[in-house]
């Protein structure tokens, strides 16, 4: 099946810009609270916060949403994607107002540092912080500490799955599902089909998974870490029960299938799901592609069951 032709139309007109590769980094930030904006409606909450919490250097900036006032929600810390250089709170507040009222949990979006000026580990070493800090204080916001989740999109879905690794090797808390919304799992120094097959002209573009890599890590070798390449631990035993959205018009497509597969050999319960017709980033268009939609729709009623 062809990209979906609203995607495609928005592939051509994007073809007409200048690639992010060759724009400042603060020019693209710039563009963050407006980037993903498509004229719907953003899903209404009951109430959203900001708080700073303590993390390894410095406070991180945290957003809370609330589906309602009552107690024992679950805990859905949720990282943004960006390829670990862009994108923001604001940019992923649509995104986060869907998981909250559509999975009926309390969602805690984590503003963790960017490269280049923070580089691997920074991320994930603010991820872990922030994950430990919601847990410990969930009750004040109406969530339920043992029904912790986590989730993330893109590079926020490696940040996902490498605090899912983290907490399974570092004494807890215990997640109970990882939300991971077309991961960035690997390297490139490996590069899977679909890396060479929609290299170009599908939207997210090899070249630009380099260039997040190579502002993330100080050296390629660091990319070997399973803290920065989650599919290359040792095992993936023993983690949470996982939820895989890959799309088919997508570089990162076969990496973030590779670790689904992987997941499930280890024993994970794991529900792998590709959309046919939908690229990269395909959900920050729920509302305007009916796609879109039924893919979150459907991740967030496994989340719902999940946690």
């Amino acid at each position: 099946m062809p990209l979906h032709p609203t995607l495609a139309a928005m592939v051509e007109k994007a073809a007409a810009l200048p690639p992010m590769v060759s724009l400042p980094i603060a020019t693209i930030r710039s563009t963050d609270a407006t980037r993903y904006k498509v004229g719907v409606a953003p899903d209404e909450v009951a109430h959203i916060e900001e708080r700073l919490v303590p993390g390894p250097t410095a406070p991180i900036r945290i957003r809370i949403y609330r589906p309602d006032e009552l107690p024992g929600h679950a805990l859905t810390l949720f990282f943004h994607g960006g390829g670990f250089v862009v994108c923001s709170l604001d940019s992923h507040d649509d995104l986060c107002r869907q998981l909250c009222r559509r999975s009926g949990s309390v969602v805690v979006s984590v503003d963790y540092r960017l490269a280049p000026e923070h580089r691997f580990p920074a991320a994930p070493d603010d991820c872990l912080a922030a994950t430990r800090w919601a847990v410990e204080h969930a009750a004040e916001f109406g969530a339920d500490p043992a029904r912790l989740a986590l989730a993330g999109d893109s590079a926020g879905g490696n940040l996902a799955a490498v605090t899912a690794l983290r907490l399974r090797d570092e004494g807890g808390p215990v997640p109970r599902a990882q939300l991971l919304l077309y991961p960035v799992t690997d390297h490139y120094s490996v590069e899977r089909d679909s890396y060479r097959e929609r290299a170009v002209g599908f939207g997210l573009t090899r070249e630009t998974m380099r260039w997040f890599w190579d502002h993330y890590l100080e050296t390629a070798s660091a990319g070997e870490h399973p803290h920065a390449s989650p599919q290359r631990a040792a095992s993936l035993a023993g983690l949470p029960p996982a939820y895989v959205l890959t799309a088919e018009y997508d570089p990162l497509r076969d990496e973030g299938e590779a670790y689904a597969r992987r997941l499930a050999e280890s024993g994970v319960t794991t529900t792998l799901r590709r959309s046919p017709v939908m690229n990269h980033g395909f959900l920050f268009w729920v509302g305007l592609i009916d796609e879109a939609s039924r893919e979150m729709d459907a991740a967030c009623a496994w989340l719902k069951q999940a946690a």
